[in-house]
């Protein structure tokens, strides 16, 4: 906390920087998971403060992200349609699964599960993150379209008769649950049939309705019927919404495009009356807790929802966590994993209390702070209160932006957030599994599952199944190279016996490093630790290869980042005896020729070392 204040002027552009371009994303967030925009909002203040008061990461900035928001957007919409499609009536065990979240949050941290977030495979990462893009893109197309299942009457019509018969169902469930045999006193169940209004069944149509046409397999069943129903002035909204995120990208960085999309926008609709259709109302004044969520509190009622609140806290998790391994890469310091579960949890279970959605690190924000001069924790609390000042002073002017152009920013934040990197070495990837007489590439399969059961199924699900996926092949090619190499023990980090006759007077202007062993989703995080080891006065750097008999997706994309860096450096690199597998991988996506041509490539390290006593000269 001493150095809390050390960078005000940097914390505060930073931190109102941050809080700027989290509006219009807490906005559509809140809108798109069914709770309103006040959700988002609420959301992004209390967890955007408490996250980076208590949290391990000084720059990051917290709140609803695109992963969480499409989990909550399906815990909510199930806890709606069993509380009679009220929102109302679901709410309190709605916070109760995001308050559970935060506190398993905080256990996990407590308990130091952080530092494990990272064996989780590229390929599951990749496959998990393009799946959240597509969910949203998809989820967005109806109001895009400006077409809303429940005020479809023709639609919701067609859900009437599975309206009545769930409603007599749920009347025979009473009468059993109070004891009353139907064969017996059948005119009680006449009785209360009798008194279901035709309100009632409207009602159970639109929640069947709305539930038939949610998630992303919903959406796609009801996007033909959008279509034809089509409102052509909401569709350009949407449009032209879209068109100014990623045009005005083009003309400067340094405004957000999604405020000016929406404030453009909006301001079109609003200026020319325009008969749109506008978000819910957002309440006034300063959020108060929710304490109707602790009047039925007890074991019982939150047991159902303890693995639903698990898997947005593992999320969560991994979401906060992955940013904060970013806001490292740019500000070359090194986040506590425990320390920010535990403040993602506080900001959560703290959000919850208010109503507000459940969130994580968020990559964009954080970037534009620390791009803006934001450097401790006093950033992000900044943020929190910008926004809490925005929804005070601008509530009532925000009710009125149009849904439609909440949709449209959300589609380019689908489309932002999904892994075009690791889709574009789809192609390229080695095939190295056969099914049949087809082979095919052991992380493009974990890639797909992943994404497909993600996209039509359950996120945590598929992100268990990935994992279980890509551990059985890993392990069946580590046994597959430690049978065929079960003879060599592993090597303590020193001088080999051939690196004797190498010039003490060149020992300061090169450094030889031994890599030992595969090179995998498990040891990247130690890989990239590479670069701190190298002293400033060496300008080469011989890696020794002839050990590290495999490398999967994850640590050929560590070692491109790695020499990436020291090329920007001006640090030239050798490789020496580098196998077969690792090699194929390296040329797959080019960084051999692109960073290591074929002459910085030798079979031995005699010949490496005639190359270095030729070419390197003692500059100390």
């Amino acid at each position: 906390m001493k150095n809390l204040f050390s960078n005000i002027k940097g914390d505060a552009f930073g931190g109102i920087t941050a809080g700027v371009v989290a509006l219009p994303l807490a906005l559509a967030f809140g809108v798109s998971s069914g709770l309103g925009p006040q959700a988002g909002l609420y959301g992004a203040i209390f967890i955007s403060f408490f996250a980076a008061l208590f949290g391990g990461t000084p720059t990051q900035i917290s709140g609803p992200t695109a992963p969480m928001t499409a989990v909550s957007m399906i815990v909510i919409a199930g806890i709606i349609a069993t509380n009679d499609g009220s929102v109302e009536k679901a709410l309190p065990a709605i916070l109760t699964v995001f308050l559970l979240a935060g506190i398993m949050q905080i256990g996990l941290g407590a308990i130091g599960l952080g530092k494990y977030i990272r064996y989780i495979p590229y390929p599951v990462v990749s496959g998990f993150m393009t799946a959240i893009g597509l969910i949203i893109i998809i989820t967005q197309v109806l109001p895009s379209l400006g077409y809303y299942p429940k005020e479809d009457m023709t639609y919701v019509d067609t859900f009437k008769p599975e309206a009545e018969e769930l409603m007599l169902e749920n009347i025979l469930k009473e009468e059993a649950g109070e004891g009353i045999l139907v064969l017996e006193d059948f005119k009680v169940t006449i009785d209360r049939a009798v008194k279901i209004m035709p309100e009632d069944i409207l009602q159970e149509s639109k929640t069947l309705a709305g539930k038939n046409a949610s998630g992303a397999l919903g959406a796609l069943k009801v996007i033909p019927r959008a279509i034809k129903n089509v409102n052509w002035l909401e569709l350009g909204l949407a449009l032209g919404t879209i068109f100014i995120v990623f045009g005005f990208k083009k003309i400067t960085t340094k405004i957000p495009s999604s405020l000016v999309a929406l404030v453009v926008m909006s301001g079109i609709a609003v200026g020319f009356g325009l008969n749109y259709q506008p978000i819910e109302e957002i309440p006034s004044g300063i959020p108060m807790p929710q304490l109707d969520m602790f009047s039925n509190f007890s074991l019982g009622s939150v047991t159902p929802y303890i693995f639903t609140a698990l898997t947005l806290a593992l999320l969560g998790a991994i979401d906060s966590l992955l940013t904060s391994v970013v806001a490292d890469n740019m500000t070359k310091t090194k986040h506590n994993p425990n320390k920010e579960l535990v403040g993602q949890g506080i900001g959560n279970s703290i959000a919850a209390v208010f109503g507000g959605l459940p969130g994580a690190g968020a990559t964009i924000r954080t970037v534009v702070n620390i791009n803006a001069g934001g450097k401790t924790k006093l950033s992000g609390m900044i943020a929190g209160v910008m926004l809490l000042i925005i929804l005070l002073g601008l509530g009532p002017i925000a009710s009125r932006i149009p849904a439609a152009v909440l949709a449209g920013i959300l589609i380019t934040v689908g489309i932002g957030v999904m892994d075009y990197k690791g889709l574009k070495a789809i192609p390229s990837l080695p095939r190295d599994i056969k099914f049949g007489p087809i082979k095919f590439s052991s992380e493009v399969v974990i890639m797909i599952v992943v994404l497909l059961l993600s996209t039509f199924w359950d996120l945590i699900y598929a992100v268990g199944i990935g994992l279980i996926i890509a551990s059985l092949m890993f392990m069946k090619k580590i046994g597959d190279l430690t049978g065929e190499r079960s003879g060599v023990k592993p090597l303590k980090e020193e001088s080999w016996d051939d690196e004797a006759d190498f010039p003490k007077k060149l020992q300061e202007e090169v450094f030889i490093k031994h890599l030992k062993g595969p090179l995998f989703f498990g040891s990247t995080s130690d890989f990239q630790n590479l670069t701190l080891q190298i002293p400033d006065t060496a300008s080469t750097v011989i890696l020794r290869l002839g050990r590290m008999q495999y490398m999967d997706q994850s640590g050929l994309y560590a070692m491109e980042d790695m020499l990436q860096e020291l090329k920007a450096k001006g640090v030239d690199v050798l490789f020496v005896n580098l196998l077969k597998q690792p090699r194929y991988m390296m040329e797959r996506i080019d960084i051999i020729p692109d960073f290591i041509s074929e002459e910085h490539i030798f079979k031995s390290f005699k010949e490496c070392l005639s190359w270095i006593k030729q070419n390197i000269k003692n500059t100390h």
